[in-house]
């Protein structure tokens, strides 16, 4: 397997990193727990989740697992910060107060002493990213964090936290975590040109497009009663535009005329595009984990590459897998 540098630090991961937000909601612990170690088994090292998900159920799992199977070693672990941890004002955020709080309940929860990779979920834009960047660097001195990132950020905010980190001496980036899939192309505009020149690692979440580009979705009003569309509803239904359940339907076609599964294909196309590190996978089942790993192995066609961009045309948009960030517009191409 061809593991790869994240950024510019010395790390290297696998080309797939397994993201846990169906640990807890829908999957169980036992499945969750035989994902975490069948993953581990076959060389993915990157395990990322959220104090978030499931209310931090997700990170409780991961703890329990880790510290029975003693496999801490082999996890390079990866969570995030930002969102409301309780009802108080400052139970949310990217202020110093709340980011140290939700680091030592992340460390409390995950059952370890320190976090590979601190992440902020969702970026701030009505405080000074000096405020952060300080928390994040007092939390490296400490050895309770070794790297930091940011997840879902447009350029400009990346490109100062980058510069006020050279400017100020504070720990720096190593890495933004994107939504990115073959429906919502937009961060190629100016985030991945902005990661590839200053050394960020690029870990896209939603590759499948929620399962769009596998073909779970007929129709954009009657979406499955098992997806996240029908489960969650609000935002993931929004993802599912008619235009998206199109262009899913043809990729499944592109996808069985190439012999390789959709779900694959969606995988391997994030992949494999200049930048990106390694996009996180979201199994629900440990059969969909085993169905994605082989694609560690592959390499895209470019010929395939090339049909898959008149789908959807580089830099463009049919689906906004962007309508959690607060600060992308709809220039969608329908």
């Amino acid at each position: 397997m061809e593991y790869r540098n994240l950024g510019r630090s010395g790390v290297k991961v696998a080309p797939l990193a397994v993201g846990t937000d169906n640990f807890a909601n829908p999957t169980d612990e036992a499945e969750s727990r035989r994902i975490l170690f069948y993953a581990l088994d076959n060389g993915v090292n990157l395990i990322d989740t959220s104090n978030s998900y499931a209310k931090g159920e997700a990170e409780a799992i991961i703890g329990r697992a880790l510290a029975e199977s003693g496999r801490r070693h082999e996890v390079f672990l990866a969570t995030k910060a930002h969102y409301p941890t309780g009802p108080g004002p400052n139970q949310r955020g990217n202020s110093r107060l709340h980011l140290i709080q939700a680091c030592e309940d992340s460390l409390r929860r995950l059952q370890t002493d320190h976090i590979d990779l601190y992440q902020l979920h969702r970026p701030v834009f009505d405080m000074p990213v000096e405020e952060s960047l300080s928390a994040l660097t007092d939390l490296v001195r400490q050895g309770k964090v070794r790297y930091i990132g940011s997840s879902t950020a447009p350029a400009w905010k990346v490109m100062e936290s980058i510069m006020v980190s050279e400017l100020k001496g504070y720990a720096r980036f190593v890495s933004e975590q994107p939504p990115y899939n073959l429906l919502d192309r937009r961060i190629e505009n100016e985030l991945i040109p902005l990661c590839r020149s200053y050394g960020l690692g690029v870990l896209p979440w939603s590759p499948l497009a929620m399962g769009i580009l596998a073909g779970r979705y007929a129709d954009a009003n009657r979406p499955p009663d098992d997806s996240r569309a029908s489960l969650r509803g609000g935002i993931y239904a929004e993802r599912v535009s008619p235009r998206a359940v199109e262009v899913g339907q043809r990729f499944v076609e592109l996808a069985r005329e190439a012999s390789i599964s959709p779900a694959q294909l969606a995988v391997l196309w994030v992949k494999d595009q200049p930048g990106v590190t390694a996009p996180l996978v979201g199994p629900r089942t440990l059969k969909q984990l085993q169905h994605f790993l082989p694609v560690m192995d592959m390499m895209l066609d470019p010929k395939l590459a090339a049909l898959c961009d008149e789908l959807v045309s580089p830099g463009s948009a049919v689906a906004d897998f962007h309508n959690t960030s607060g600060w992308m517009k709809m220039r969608l191409g329908w």
